[in-house]
């Protein structure tokens, strides 16, 4: 499959080599009217303004270039410039990058954004150099919670007997099952039928998915436990990377800094929209205590936290907590 998708990317991307011509290309699984791609099209912009039309990038979103780990091994060779991932199919490439997916070890957005944008964040992006993959900046990808067509989830006993989608990630399926329901790891585009055809009885996502793929009318329960906050990173091939002269490397560095803001500013209006949708819906929210669920969660940390880096990693984000 990888090898098609190689193919059909060198057809889209002729000389697999933009950089020689001054546009970069960038590849994001989500549509174009995502955060995250205007974020990187706000990049190219900045890029365009400072080198007088020299340098841009071209985003191709939706995921025409295939999924996100299709897209991650083309980039690793050079045949994507950008790429804009969740931190979950780097795991698998990158032991240090899974101290950001772990359940409940953030405990708020400012949580997270304060992290990702400390040392620590670099040191995780970093990590990923040795991949022939250039850490360039960190995005949100929100808070995911709990929804379900049966009943609200207020503590751990609630969630038993539950058929819970999952993505096909062995960090989801140990978490779900850790919590009492059953893990049912189905495709993203499967939800919507699933959950009206009670072949699942919920899932979990953050606030604009929740809403932009529609799965509030027909899931009558969101429980705010907020389990994940696991952010999402643009990476650039090492091989274009190494294209570039250093004075442009650092306009880069700078112009992915500046779409961070703009990622952030846009996330949090595209929030606020699907909040007040759910509000003016029959959808039934409810606050939970999230102590009783984080409780349930260290054999999970245990399973996938397993070097000393790791845990020095999970335990800086611990510190970081406010309060």
């Amino acid at each position: 499959m990888a090898g098609s998708l190689v193919i059909g990317a060198s057809t889209l991307l002729p000389a697999c080599k933009p950089v020689m011509s001054g546009l970069l290309t960038g590849a994001d699984a989500h549509p174009g009217d995502y955060p995250t791609v205007r974020a990187v099209e706000f990049m190219g912009r900045y890029l365009d303004q400072k080198t007088g039309g020299r340098l841009g990038i071209k985003v191709f979103a939706g995921g025409q270039l295939g999924s996100e780990t299709d897209t991650l091994e083309i980039t690793s060779f050079g045949g994507i410039d950008l790429n804009r991932v969740n931190f979950a199919p780097l795991n698998s490439i990158e032991p240090m990058t899974l101290p950001f997916c772990l359940p409940f070890v953030f405990d708020s957005v400012s949580h997270m954004r304060r992290v990702v944008d400390s040392e620590v964040g670099d040191e995780v992006m970093a990590s990923l150099e040795p991949h022939k993959l250039v850490g360039l900046c960190i995005y949100d990808s929100g808070a995911r919670s709990f929804y379900n067509v049966r009943r609200p989830i207020e503590t751990p006993r609630d969630m038993q007997g539950l058929k819970i989608r999952v993505p096909a990630s062995d960090l989801y399926i140990s978490m779900v099952n850790a919590l009492g329901a059953n893990a049912v790891p189905i495709s993203f585009g499967e939800i919507y039928q699933s959950l009206a055809q009670g072949v699942i009885d919920g899932a979990e996502n953050n606030w604009p998915t929740f809403v932009g793929e529609r799965h509030y009318e027909v899931a009558n329960y969101l429980s705010l436990t907020q389990h994940l906050l696991t952010p999402e990173a643009l990476v650039m091939s090492k091989a274009s990377w190494d294209r570039l002269p250093p004075d442009d490397q650092t306009l880069v560095r700078e112009a992915a800094k500046a779409s961070v803001i703009e990622m952030r500013r846009l996330w949090d209006v595209r929030v606020d929209e699907a909040k007040a949708a759910v509000a003016a819906s029959s959808v039934e929210v409810n606050e939970v205590d999230t102590e009783p669920f984080a409780g349930l969660m260290r054999p999970v940390w245990d399973q996938f936290i397993t070097t000393p880096a790791q845990q020095r990693i999970v335990q800086r984000i611990l510190e970081m907590k406010e309060g």
